[in-house]
C-alpha cells in the first residue's frame, strides 16, 4: 500500500503571511497539532503547537542576559497579542520532513516513528503540497479498516459511560411507564422479563409499581451500572428485581414459562443483529402458551433515513462529574443497502469546556432493518397472532396513536397469544 492510497487530499494549510493568530485558530478549530506553510502551492515550512508555544519562553541568550525578567511567567502570558501579530514565516520550521505519494505506507510510518512526528506533508516532484498523512490515517489503513463493526455487547460497553447522560429518563419514564403498567394490568401480567435493560431504569420503575422484573443484559458494564443502582434501592424494591448478565439465549435456556410478559425497550431488539431470531424464539419459550405478551420498541429507520435525512437525534447533557462541562451526542444512521440488510447506527460524542467544543469519540454498530411486515412475520412464527402496532415520538407515550411510516419516530408493537 502506498501513501497515495491513504493520504488526505483535503488539506488545511496557511500562507507565509498568515498571522499566527489565524494559524492558532485553525489548529485549535480543526483539532490538529500543526499545519503546512505554502508559497505559491510550494511547501516552504510547517507550524506546530510547539512552535507557537515556544515563542512564550525566553531563549538561552535572553536567560543569560536577564534571568530574573526572562523567567517571569506572568509577563510571558502578556505576550499573547505580540505573538499573535507575527506572521507564519516568522515562526515556522523550515525544511519540514516530507514524503512522496509513491512511498510505501509502512515506510512513511517508520519515518514518523524515527522523527517523532505525527503528520507528514505529501509533495510531488515540484515540492507542491498534494496531501497530508497522519498516524491516524496509517492506523486506520493498517488496523482499523480490518476491524468489524462493534457488536451489540461491545457497542453498549462503549456507550455505558454516556447512556444516562444521553437519556432524559424523567421525561421518558413519565410517558412510557403508565402505558406499560396499564398494558400489564389489562393482561394480568405480574412477572416481566426485560431483554437488553441497559442501566435498568425501566425495570426499577416497574418494580416500584409492584411488578417482579428479571432483566438480562449482554453488556457486563451495563449490568454493573444497573446493579450499582440496585444497591441503593429499598429492600422491598430490591426483592422484586434481578439484573442478570450474559448471553441472552444461554440465560433464557434455564427459564421455562416463568414470566407473563417480555419487553425489548429502547431499540434493544434490532441491536441483536447476529441472533435476533434465536433470542425471540428463546423468549417465546419462557412465556406461557396462552395469555402471554411481548412489547417491542423499534426505531422507525424509514423515517430517519427519508424524512430526517439520516439524523436520529442530537442531545446535550451534563456529566455527573461535571467535566467536561457539557457533552453533545449526535446519532445518525447509514441506510441499509437493501430492505433486507442491516442499517448502521453511528454515535459521535463531543465535549465542551464551557467555551469551545471538541470531538471526543465515535462508534458504530449494525442494527437490523425491521419493517412493520417483517416484525409481524417474526412474531407470528413464534405463536403471537394478535399483534397491534402503534406510533410514537422520542420520549413520548407508547400506545396512544397509530403508526404512521413517515411521521412516527418509533414503531411500538404489542403482541399477544
Amino acid at each position: 500500500m502506498k501513501v497515495s492510497n491513504v493520504m488526505s487530499t483535503n488539506i488545511d494549510s496557511v500562507r507565509t503571511n498568515t498571522s499566527v493568530k489565524d494559524v492558532a485558530r485553525l489548529i485549535f478549530g480543526r483539532g490538529i497539532n500543526g499545519v503546512p506553510v505554502c508559497k505559491d502551492r510550494k511547501l516552504v515550512g510547517f507550524i506546530t503547537e510547539k512552535d507557537i508555544l515556544a515563542k512564550f519562553y525566553p531563549t538561552i541568550h535572553e536567560l543569560a542576559e536577564d534571568y530574573v525578567h526572562a523567567s517571569d511567567f506572568e509577563s510571558m502570558e502578556k505576550k499573547v497579542d505580540e505573538i499573535f501579530s507575527l506572521k507564519a514565516e516568522n515562526i515556522m520550521s523550515k525544511n519540514p520532513v516530507t514524503v512522496s505519494p509513491k512511498m510505501p505506507l509502512l515506510r512513511a510510518q517508520s519515518l514518523m516513528f524515527v522523527k517523532k512526528i505525527g503528520r507528514l506533508p505529501v509533495v510531488d516532484e515540484h515540492d507542491h503540497l498534494i496531501g497530508m498523512l497522519t498516524k491516524g490515517d496509517v492506523f486506520r489503513a493498517a488496523v482499523g479498516d480490518s476491524l468489524p463493526y462493534a457488536g451489540e455487547e461491545e457497542y453498549h460497553d462503549w456507550q455505558v459511560r454516556h447512556y444516562d447522560v444521553v437519556t432524559n429518563w424523567e421525561e421518558r419514564l413519565k410517558n412510557e411507564i403508565p402505558d406499560l403498567v396499564n398494558l400489564f394490568k389489562k393482561h394480568k401480567a405480574k412477572r416481566i422479563i426485560d431483554i437488553g435493560y441497559g442501566t435498568g431504569e425501566h425495570d426499577i420503575a416497574l418494580a416500584k409499581k409492584g411488578f417482579e422484573v428479571y432483566g438480562i443484559e449482554s453488556s457486563f458494564l451495563m449490568a454493573k451500572a444497573a446493579n450499582e443502582k440496585l444497591k441503593k434501592l429499598p429492600e422491598a424494591i430490591r426483592r422484586k428485581l434481578t439484573f442478570a448478565a450474559g448471553n441472552y439465549v444461554d440465560v433464557l435456556s434455564d427459564k421455562k414459562e416463568e414470566f407473563d410478559a417480555a419487553i425489548f425497550m429502547g431499540n434493544a431488539f434490532p441491536h441483536l443483529f447476529t441472533n435476533y431470531k434465536e433470542v425471540l424464539k428463546a423468549v417465546s419459550h419462557v412465556l406461557p402458551s396462552k395469555n402471554a405478551s411481548i412489547v417491542l420498541q423499534i426505531i422507525n429507520i424509514d423515517k430517519m433515513v427519508t424524512v430526517n435525512k439520516r439524523v436520529f437525534d442530537v442531545i446535550f447533557g451534563v456529566p455527573k462529574k461535571k467535566f467536561p462541562a457539557e457533552q453533545a451526542f449526535l446519532r445518525f444512521f447509514d441506510p441499509p443497502k437493501t430492505r433486507n440488510d442491516t442499517a448502521t447506527l453511528n454515535t459521535a460524542v463531543f465535549d465542551s469546556d464551557g467555551r469551545r467544543w471538541k470531538f471526543r469519540s465515535i462508534n458504530s454498530t449494525p442494527v437490523i432493518y425491521l419493517s412493520k411486515d417483517k416484525v409481524e412475520n417474526l412474531l407470528k412464527k413464534n405463536g403471537f397472532n394478535s399483534i397491534s402496532f402503534y406510533g410514537g415520538r422520542f420520549l413520548g407515550p407508547l400506545f396512544r396513536e397509530s403508526f404512521k411510516p413517515k411521521e412516527s419516530d418509533i414503531l411500538n408493537v404489542v403482541a399477544k397469544r
